[in-house]
């Protein structure tokens, strides 16, 4: 397709989405709207992506961090219709043929593309159609009696109920050699008070000097995007595609998964209902997401357990893991193979060594857990003086006990032993064990006279109400 460059129309203000981001820029499934289309010229091979846009300088820094220079931008100044858009677009395109397309339409896809521009080979001009059930709203395909295609004629200006109970619908997407859309669009008139061009004139326009194709596709090309509704009903399509794609890919997904487009998983691997992967995530093999697990920007290894209700964010697990339930790791956290983060345990820019365990209730935050080391019930990295934060370091095999609080910056020795409810404000040896307990002191039979005591003062309050 080296002769063909491909003009993507995001130009609109897009105020129906009542939002100061630009509509192309709203994301869908992990991505902003216009990278979809912009996707799947690439993934066509043409010559070069040129995207008219409203002058918004994010979305030229959005398509530059996301192609590079494969893709250049235009501005449409002033706004004056889609029309006008794609001339704008046309202006900067140096080679033979043109495919002219919007920018808020994720769910075309290269091979749809394909056999558009193909079919644009053995006529004047070849656009997209479809036949929804309901055609409401649509700019219908007129043909005459033998199927030739005159015009797209819009919804308002249907004129008969033959006319509206056309199907064949529109999908807004050209192909034609640019001397061909660049005369047709030409010839466009302002069709409102607002002076604005119609791009879907230029099908009357070519018509009426040479064949027009329409070719007829998949309904969900006509889904573009509006308002947030409509950004939700494409969304939804989308995750639906990618599940299905990650089934076909040795994937078992149930339920209602969502995963973002950038999101990788590998064969073998198990995602349970209500899961949510965004962002850049990557899944290992034979690895399983339990129920109501939330990744983003994760890494996790093969053979890792996340169960229900975990969350991860821009952390990495290694092969053979555990983590949850009701766990979260914080970013930077880096738990490595074979360790387990159990229920209500919080990590943060802390790293689990191979085989150590915090199974429950605990807080981890700026460390580093030694291989094999256990980090008992209730214990607490006090990483954060109210200024800075500060380091705990536990050695390998060392064990420490229930409810203690390890006061950073700290370090706990090899094979050392933390009692439970021990406060650690120094470094401990190798081999030591630390304590750091008032003593306990057994009162006996003060249990009855305490009793009566506490019992009178209640009855006591209870008068006075």
């Amino acid at each position: 397709m080296k002769d063909v460059t491909a003009v993507i129309l995001a130009a609109g203000m897009g105020t129906r989405m009542k939002s100061s981001l630009p509509k192309v820029l709203h994301r869908a499934a992990g991505r902003p709207l216009v990278e979809y289309p912009v996707r799947a010229a690439l993934e066509l091979g043409v010559a070069s992506v040129v995207v008219v846009t409203s002058g918004h300088p994010e979305i030229a820094r959005s398509l530059e961090a996301a192609f590079g220079a494969r893709v250049s931008t235009v501005v449409q100044d002033p706004p004056r219709g889609t029309g006008d858009a794609a001339r704008v677009g046309l202006a900067r395109v140096e080679t033979e043929r043109a495919l002219v397309y919007y920018g808020d339409a994720p769910l075309m896809t290269a091979r749809e593309l394909e056999a558009i521009v193909t079919a644009s080979r053995e006529a004047e001009l070849a656009f997209a159609s479809a036949m929804p059930e309901n055609p409401h709203g649509y700019g219908r395909v007129l043909r005459d009696a033998s199927g030739r295609v005159l015009e797209v004629r819009e919804q308002r200006d249907l004129e008969s109920d033959a006319e509206r109970a056309v199907r064949e619908v529109n999908a807004g997407v050209y192909a034609a050699k640019k001397s061909v859309l660049t005369r047709a669009l030409a010839d466009l008139k302002p069709m409102n008070a607002q002076g604005e061009l119609y791009l879907t004139d230029i099908v009357a326009a070519v018509a009426t000097e040479g064949r027009v194709v329409a070719l007829v596709g998949s309904p969900d090309a006509l889904v573009g995007v509006n308002d947030r509704s409509q950004l939700r009903e494409a969304e939804e399509l989308l995750f639906a595609r990618i599940r299905e794609r990650l089934g076909r890919e040795g994937v078992m997904v149930h339920g209602d998964a969502r995963i973002d487009d950038g999101v990788s998983v590998a064969p073998g691997a198990e995602l349970e209902a209500g899961v949510r992967l965004r962002g850049a995530t990557t899944i290992g093999p034979d690895t399983r997401i339990d129920v109501g697990s939330v990744l983003t920007d994760a890494t996790l290894g093969a053979r890792v357990v996340v169960k229900p209700y975990s969350v991860i964010s821009s952390s990495r697990v290694g092969d053979g893991a555990e983590i949850g339930p009701f766990a979260h790791l914080r970013p930077e956290s880096d738990i490595e193979a074979e360790a387990h983060v159990g229920n209500f345990v919080e990590t943060k820019k802390t790293r689990m060594r191979r085989g150590s365990k915090a199974n429950h209730l605990a807080y981890l935050g700026d460390g580093d857990v030694g291989e094999r080391a256990n980090v008992g019930a209730g214990t607490i990295f006090c990483n954060y003086d109210g200024y800075q934060k500060h380091r705990t370091v536990i050695g390998e095999d060392a064990f420490i006990g229930s409810d203690s609080q390890l006061v950073a910056p700290v370090s706990i020795g090899k094979r050392a032993f933390v009692g439970s409810g021990t406060t650690v404000t120094q470094d401990v040896p190798d081999d030591a064990l630390a304590l750091s307990r008032t003593r306990q002191e057994n009162k006996l039979d003060y249990g009855p006279m305490l009793r009566a005591r506490l019992g009178e003062a209640a009855r006591r309050a209870k008068e006075k109400k």
